[in-house]
């Protein structure tokens, strides 16, 4: 919230906090209690507990945009809130699915990839430039947060839990390439 707020006079356009980032607020809460349970004990409970936290947060997912939209207070600062809350949730739930024993240390590749574009963004700054709205950025990331969920469940069990996260990697790397392709070609 720290890092939110600070960046919130410089890219936050209205006077008011505003609804649709107090949601997001609410699910960035629901990622910093699912990330509370990475170290705790393998089993049934710890996984329970990261499923309720991390489902929650994702059927809020969709209501911040709405409500943004719903109330015109939408923004790059809340667009880009948004994200870094789903991103950080996709990282949190990787480290969950591998410490569960669902899925290989490959798994937290689903996280690592934004960080990634974020650190490649340095090196070439044309990769830092705006990217066009993409329905197919939200449904990824839908998927990728749903597929995790659904490795994360007790009974799922690998090698089925594997590929579940696997087939969600592969969209979001997916995805990634076509934007990188993209900003690539307009450098």
């Amino acid at each position: 919230m720290i890092v939110a707020m600070s960046g919130r006079r410089t890219h936050h356009p209205y006077d008011r906090f505003g609804p649709a980032n107090q949601i997001t607020t609410v699910r960035a809460l629901l990622v910093a209690l699912t990330a509370a349970l990475v170290g705790e004990p393998r089993g049934a409970g710890t996984a329970t507990a990261a499923l309720a936290f991390g489902t929650f947060a994702l059927g809020l997912d969709g209501l911040d945009g709405w409500i943004a939209r719903r109330t015109r207070m939408t923004g790059a600062f809340g667009a880009r809130f948004d994200m870094e809350v789903d991103a950080l949730l996709i990282q949190v739930l990787a480290i969950l699915v591998w410490q569960h024993g669902k899925a290989g240390a490959w798994v937290l590749a689903s996280g690592l990839w934004r960080y990634a574009f974020v650190a490649a963004g340095r090196l070439w700054p044309w990769l830092r430039r705006p990217l066009f709205a993409s329905q197919r950025r939200r449904i990824v990331c839908a998927v990728q947060i749903a597929g995790l969920l659904l490795a994360l469940l007790p009974a799922m069990q690998p090698p089925v839990s594997s590929v579940v996260a696997a087939v969600s990697l592969a969209a979001l790397s997916y995805s990634f390439v076509v934007d990188t392709v993209w900003l690539w070609r307009r450098r």
